[in-house]
C-alpha cells in the first residue's frame, strides 16, 4: 500500500514538472516570436517634424521615430537630418513602419552580451526588473542589457512584487538568432541552498576548526561567515569566562577561529563556538593549580559584592567582598582595589564541575590581630575610633583590628549604655584588659582609666570603720549592701554574726564593720561578726576605765 502511495506521489510530481516545462517552452517560444520582426537596420534621418523623425529604412515608406529617443537631458537633439542611425522596426501603423533607436541600442548590447557569454560559466549577477509581458518579466543589468525572466523561473508568489526591484539571476538560455537571453531567478537561490547545504555538511563531517569572518555583531552574539555560510556565535560561546559582550572584544571584519557545535536542519540555524576552537583552560587549572596556591591576577571587574579577577588564560576567579580585606566593616571593594590592578591572591576553592574559582586577597596580607599582639599587651592604654554601637557595648577600631568596649566597662555607672553616651566616629582612649588569642578578640575598658567610686570611698573610710547600708541583693552566699552612690559591699554568710537570714529583706538597714577595701579589684567586704567583736572590746575598755565600778555591779546592771 505504501509503495502505491509513493508511486502516485512520484507520478504527480513528474506530471507537474512536465507541465511546468511545457508552459515554460510555450512562453519562451512566444517571447521569441515577439522579437522576430525586431531586426536592427541602418537608417538615415531624412526629415524631422516636431516630435517625429522620418527614417529611411529601405522600405516603401519612411519609418517614424519619436524624437524623445534622440533627445538629451537638456532637450537638445543628438542627431540631425542626414545622419545615419541604427533602428529597429517594431511594427506598422497605416502600413508605415514604426522604428526605435533605443531598442536598437539595447539589441546591440544584448548581442554583445551573447557574443561574450560562455555556457560553461554559471555566473550569478544582479538585474533590475523593469517590466512584464504575458510570459513573465523583463529585466536589465547595469549595462542596459535586457533579459527575459519566465514566470516559471520566478522565486516569488507574486511576480509583480519584483517590479522595480533588484534581484540575482543566472543565464538559463541564450538564442543568438533571436538575440534573446532567458534568465532564472530560482536557479541562483537553489544553487545557493545546495552550496550552503554542502558547506555545512562538510563542516559537520570534518568537525574541524575553521577560520571565519565576523559579519554582524548583536547584543546576543555575532554572525560569522565560514566559507560563504553565516553561523551564530552566541555570547556564551565566545569565552570560557562566561557570557561576554562581543562588541567589546570584536569588530565586523575580524577573523576568528570557530568550530561547529550544532545545526538545526528544520530552522537551518548553524551554531558556532569560538571557545570550542580553543583548548579548555579549566584543564590547565586541574593540572596545575591547587587550593592554597598564591597566584598573580588582574582585577577585571568590580561589583558591590566582590570583584572578578583574570588569571590570564581565559579563566576568571571570584574575589568576594569578605575576602578583600581583614576589615570587617568594608563597604565596597573599590575602596581597596581598582580595575586593571595587578594583585596577588590565594586560591581558596576550585570547583571544576561548576567551573568556579574563588580567591582571597586578605589571606596574603598581614593578619591585623597578629600585628596587634606583636605591639600591644594587656594593660596598654590606646586610642581608637568607635565604629559600631550595639545594645551590649561599642566596637572600637585600633589600627587594623576592633576591640569590644562592653557597657559594664565603659563607666562606673552601672546603668550607663555606650549607645546613649557615644556616637560612631567618636575618638576614645581605652585600656586593654584582655587579649584572647584563640578567638582573636580584644576586650577594652574605659572606666579603668577613671577614678572608681570605691577609690573615692576609700579616701574617707578605712578597714575597721563601722558603717551602715541597705540590703541591695540577697544571695545564698551572702548579702550585697549599698553604702552609697555606685558603692556596693558584700557580707559573706560566715560574717553574718547574729543576723537571721530568714528575717532579712531587701531595703533593710544593716550595720557592719569594714573587713577590707581592695581598690585594685574594686571590692569592699563587710562583717557583722566583726562588728560584734568590736563592740565587746569597746565595752571592756569602758570597764577598765571606770575603777569605781566592780564586776558585780556590771553583772547586776546587765540583769536588770
Amino acid at each position: 500500500m505504501a509503495k502505491e502511495v509513493n508511486s502516485s506521489v512520484q507520478n504527480s510530481r513528474e506530471k507537474a514538472e512536465f507541465m511546468e516545462e511545457m508552459d515554460f517552452a510555450s512562453m519562451l517560444e512566444e517571447s521569441f516570436k515577439e522579437t522576430d520582426n525586431e531586426v536592427t537596420v541602418d537608417g538615415v534621418i531624412v526629415e524631422i517634424r516636431g516630435d517625429v523623425a522620418l527614417i529611411d529604412v529601405g522600405k516603401k515608406s519612411e519609418g517614424r521615430l519619436y524624437t524623445s529617443e534622440i533627445t538629451d537631458r537638456d532637450g537638445n537633439l543628438t542627431y540631425k537630418v542626414g545622419d545615419a542611425i541604427k533602428v529597429v522596426v517594431t511594427g506598422y501603423r497605416n502600413e508605415k513602419p514604426i522604428v526605435s533607436h533605443k531598442k536598437a541600442l539595447k539589441k546591440e548590447k544584448v548581442k554583445a552580451f551573447i557574443d561574450s557569454f560562455k555556457e560553461d560559466e554559471d555566473t550569478v549577477f544582479d538585474v533590475k526588473v523593469t517590466g512584464k509581458n504575458r510570459g513573465g518579466l523583463i529585466a536589465e543589468n547595469g549595462d542596459g542589457v535586457e533579459f527575459f525572466l519566465p514566470r516559471s523561473q520566478i522565486a516569488a508568489r507574486d511576480p509583480q512584487s519584483l517590479l522595480n526591484k533588484s534581484i540575482k539571476v543566472s543565464v538559463l538560455k541564450v538564442d543568438k538568432e533571436s538575440e534573446s537571453i532567458v534568465v532564472s531567478h530560482k536557479k541562483p537561490l537553489e544553487d545557493e541552498r545546495k552550496r550552503r547545504k554542502d558547506i555545512i555538511q562538510e563542516l559537520i563531517d570534518k568537525n574541524e576548526i575553521v577560520e571565519g569572518v565576523v559579519r554582524k555583531i548583536t547584543t546576543y552574539g555575532m554572525f560569522v561567515d565560514v566559507g560563504g555560510v553565516d553561523g551564530l556565535v552566541h555570547y556564551s560561546e565566545i569565552s570560557y569566562k562566561g557570557p561576554v559582550n562581543p562588541g567589546a572584544i570584536y569588530q565586523e571584519g575580524d577573523k576568528v577561529l570557530v568550530k561547529v557545535i550544532n545545526y538545526d536542519r528544520d530552522k537551518k540555524h548553524l551554531s558556532l563556538s569560538i571557545k570550542a576552537a580553543q583548548s579548555d583552560p579549566w584543564q590547565e587549572i586541574e593540572d596545575q593549580l591547587e587550593v592554597k596556591d598564591v597566584i598573580q591576577v588582574i582585577v577585571s571587574n568590580i561589583e558591590p559584592y566582590g570583584a572578578f579577577v583574570d588569571l590570564g588564560n581565559d579563566v576568571e576567579g571570584f574575589l568576594h567582598i569578605s575576602e578583600v580585606s581583614w576589615d570587617k566593616n568594608i563597604k565596597h571593594p573599590k575602596d581597596y582595589i581598582s580595575e586593571g590592578q595587578q594583585i596577588d591572591v590565594e586560591v581558596i576553592e576550585i570547583d571544576l564541575k561548576g567551573r568556579r574559582l574563588r580567591v582571597s586577597l586578605k589571606n596574603v596580607l598581614p593578619k591585623p590581630f597578629e600585628e596587634f599582639t606583636k605591639n600591644h599587651k594587656v594593660g596598654d592604654v590606646v586610642s581608637g575610633a568607635i565604629t559600631t554601637l550595639t545594645n551590649f557595648g561599642a566596637f572600637v577600631r585600633i589600627g587594623g583590628i576592633e576591640g569590644l568596649l562592653h557597657n559594664e566597662d565603659s563607666s562606673w555607672d552601672r546603668s550607663a549604655k555606650c549607645k546613649e553616651v557615644f556616637k560612631e566616629g567618636d575618638e576614645v582612649k581605652v585600656k586593654i584588659i584582655k587579649i584572647d588569642s584563640e578567638t582573636e578578640k580584644i576586650s577594652l575598658s574605659l572606666k579603668e582609666l577613671q577614678e572608681s567610686p570605691i577609690q573615692r570611698y576609700a579616701q574617707e573610710h578605712n578597714s575597721g570603720d563601722i558603717v551602715k547600708g541597705k540590703i541591695l541583693e540577697i544571695k545564698d552566699f551572702g548579702l550585697f549592701i549599698e553604702l552609697g552612690s555606685d558603692v556596693d559591699a558584700l557580707i559573706r554568710k560566715e560574717d553574718f554574726g547574729d543576723l537571721n537570714p530568714d528575717e532579712l529583706k531587701i531595703g533593710d538597714e544593716i550595720e557592719a564593720a569594714i573587713a577590707f577595701i581592695d581598690e585594685k579589684k574594686n571590692r569592699i567586704r563587710l562583717s557583722v561578726r566583726r562588728l560584734s567583736k568590736l563592740k565587746e572590746r569597746e565595752a571592756l575598755n569602758e570597764i577598765n576605765k571606770d575603777d569605781k565600778m566592780t564586776l558585780g555591779d556590771i553583772i547586776k546592771d546587765q540583769l536588770r
